[in-house]
């Protein structure tokens, strides 16, 4: 049958992509259908029709999958945020593991290595340490903060995401609470007119201490004295502050950074290392995980004390430190400076000494220290963005001859990339093994060793 807009089909759900969208066929033509997991039957109403494929929507679940549970989130479905949620939890970390060896072996082209077993949560709920609210009205009118629903800039109201902690409620209640009482407006991305755009929390789940950041179209909120006085009564309360960004952007942040109240950090601790946390510094949203997987990176760094290593994109230090305590000397690259700020007092906060930490570009930093040294590297640690490696990085990395590097990646389709440009260089992936950093979501971490075909 040839299938159009707006007609109702009847279909069993035998896959997911990487987006966690179930895949249904009908006469070979695969419907790509949100909010279905494999094992689901279900009638669809068909929404776009591509030459090969269409997108459908879930009208109603005919007979659902033994592995579907009901969300616990009743906004899970109209949310951006949370994919899998109606998918029982051992089925995620499935999921998860089978993306990334689907990404190395269809992108990387490697099957010659060891998947270890997926790092999974005893509770997968009320994880994330960071988070980041929308704000804006609702039809009627009225203030709210929320989540941007999937592929939109539509919020979807929603104070107490079971992802963050619960003192997100409360402080979004000051927030909001401050901006009808002051006439403050919310942010308008099509007129660019509104002043707050966001409101961006930071807790240390081991020390209790939280950061609250409003992200302006503007240096300026009148009477802060009185949203001062309001959140200082939050537990926990370290630093206040104004991030300004006035550009036409979906980049949440700005860079200038204007502190209304406290100190110019939080700080947390991983394992035995204390951190200290700007606003803007890059730091692993679930902390439980986190010490999970930097163990890992550090089991596969195969440390003796004797290393040189390197940590490119470093941020705050957090691999860093974790590595100078069983290296002879980590040197560490971060574009962010205050990132760089940061991990040089987080040595020092950790009595750490045998650290050294570069600002700038990683494509720009290691090549040219690399051309002014030749210095060669016993173990190369990596954590870059999703888009990867710079391609330049990962040629000097090959350069330095490091014996050993160890691949942090938040992307398995651009890990398994790197992967496999890393051995036509000269290198062979050896283990594997997935951390599952953000339950409920379709992402994932995952580390990987990669030694030297001549070791």
């Amino acid at each position: 049958m040839e299938l159009k807009k707006n007609d109702i089909c009847t279909v069993e759900i035998i896959d997911m992509n990487h987006d966690g969208e179930g895949i249904g066929k009908i006469d070979g033509c695969p419907l790509f259908i949100k909010d279905t997991i494999i094992g689901d039957i279900v009638r669809v109403k068909i929404m776009k029709m591509k030459k090969n494929y269409g997108y459908a929507r879930l009208e109603e679940i005919i007979t659902p999958s033994e592995h579907r549970v009901t969300a616990p989130c009743g906004v899970a479905r109209q949310c951006g945020g949370c994919q899998l949620q109606m998918m029982d939890y051992e089925e995620q970390l499935r999921f998860k593991q089978n993306k990334v060896a689907n990404n190395l072996q269809r992108i990387g082209k490697v099957t010659d290595y060891e998947m270890e077993p997926i790092i999974g949560m005893d509770t997968p709920f009320r994880y994330r340490n960071k988070a980041q609210f929308p704000v804006g009205r609702n039809k009627n009118g009225k203030l709210i903060a929320g989540f941007y629903a999937g592929h939109t800039h539509a919020i979807i109201e929603n104070e107490d995401c079971l992802l963050g902690v619960e003192e997100n409620k409360d402080i979004l209640d000051i927030v909001l609470g401050y901006m009808e009482a002051n006439n403050v407006s919310p942010y308008d991305e099509t007129t660019h007119k509104g002043v707050v755009r966001h409101v961006f929390i930071r807790k240390g789940f081991f020390t209790g201490e939280i950061m609250v950041c409003l992200v302006c179209n503007g240096k300026k909120l009148p009477n802060t004295d009185s949203l001062i006085d309001a959140l200082c009564n939050i537990p926990g309360m370290k630093g206040i502050f104004i991030n300004v960004n006035k550009e036409k952007t979906n980049a949440i942040l700005g860079d200038e950074l204007i502190k209304l109240w406290g100190q110019d950090y939080i700080t947390d601790t991983i394992g035995d290392i204390a951190y200290q946390i700007s606003p803007m510094a890059f730091y692993q949203v679930n902390p439980v995980q986190t010490a999970r997987l930097y163990a890992k990176a550090l089991e596969y760094a195969g440390l003796t004390g004797k290393e040189t290593v390197w940590d490119i994109y470093c941020g705050i230090g957090t691999i860093s430190l974790f590595l100078a305590k069983k290296a002879k000397k980590v040197y560490g690259i971060e574009i962010i400076p205050e990132a760089i700020e940061n991990a040089k007092e987080n040595a020092k906060l950790n009595n750490i000494e045998n650290t050294e930490f570069f600002v700038g570009k990683a494509e720009e930093v290691l090549p040219k220290w690399y051309a002014d040294n030749k210095g060669k590297a016993d173990v190369v640690v990596v954590d870059p963005p999703r888009k990867g490696c710079d391609e330049e990085v990962l040629r000097t990395m090959a350069e330095m001859e490091p014996k050993r590097i160890v691949y942090v990646s938040c992307d398995p389709a651009t890990l398994a990339r790197d992967v496999a440009r890393l051995a036509e260089l000269g290198y062979k992936l050896e283990k594997a093994c997935v951390a599952d950093m953000f339950p409920n979501s379709v992402h994932c971490e995952t580390v990987v060793l990669i030694s030297r075909k001549d070791k």
